[in-house]
């Protein structure tokens, strides 16, 4: 079930509805939202609704039309003046954004596409598997665990906006 218009309110949306008690139970599970998906879910939770008053506030950027932010690294062993923009470039693209698109970063492709297929196959491990690495714990070196701002967000929202619905594995070095 979803909301099929910006005037359209899901009837099961009720007063009494304790988000705190809901959010805490899906971290609970330590399977994110694959985890629902692979649970056989069949009613989209009520995490997940963007409530009406929210439906006409701009994108984070007001422009409907935006143009993921790339971070050309070329260069930047050898020019201080030209690290110094790409640090700066770096933390506007996170701040704004949340992510960003690095080039000229001299890993091959080969070793993109073995760590994309990675994530896949971690992805697509068995759910006790992947729970012994769910924590918000960032002194971990690896944590696997849904939304950074599961807590503190108003709903699940994506795409472009500052809370997106995403499973993150970080890892520290």
């Amino acid at each position: 079930m979803g909301v099929t218009s910006k005037d359209e309110v899901p009837a099961t949306l009720e007063p009494e509805y304790d988000r705190a008690t809901e959010l805490k139970a899906f971290d609970k599970t330590k399977a994110g939202v694959k985890g629902l998906v692979d649970s056989g879910v069949t009613k989209i939770p009520r995490i997940f609704y963007q409530l009406p008053d929210n439906f006409n506030k701009p994108s984070v950027t007001g422009d409907t039309h935006s143009v993921i932010p790339v971070i050309d690294l070329e260069g930047i062993d050898k020019d201080v003046i030209k690290r110094k923009d790409v640090v700066e470039r770096v933390r506007d693209a996170s701040e704004t954004w949340g992510f960003f698109q690095v080039v000229n970063h001299g890993i091959p492709v080969s070793v993109l596409e073995e760590m994309k297929e990675g994530v896949r196959r971690f992805h697509e491990q068995d759910a006790e598997v992947k729970k012994e690495l769910y924590s918000r714990d960032f002194t971990r070196q690896v944590v696997f665990h849904s939304n950074f701002d599961l807590y503190s967000a108003t709903a699940f929202v994506y795409p472009f906006q500052k809370t997106r619905p995403t499973a993150y594995l970080t890892c520290f070095y």
